[in-house]
């Protein structure tokens, strides 16, 4: 079963980046990336934000209340 996400950051490692993903438990896992693949990252994030953005069961009680 997945676990929540309790905490996420990006840290630059010289070329690399170094990703802490942190869950519900506060269990760590970390991970690296380039640039390249922080990139890939970005845009399918972006993809799947502009997509569910039209969803309001998806919006907060706070962001509806921004919308107003």
């Amino acid at each position: 079963m997945a676990k929540a996400l309790s905490r996420f950051t990006i840290e630059r490692d010289g070329d690399e980046y170094v990703l802490h993903i942190e869950d519900e438990d506060g269990d760590t896992l970390e991970l690296t990336a380039s640039f390249e693949q922080l990139d890939l990252i970005s845009e399918s994030l972006e993809e799947h934000l502009a997509f569910d953005a039209d969803d309001p069961d998806l919006l907060g009680d706070d962001e509806e209340e921004e919308e107003e």
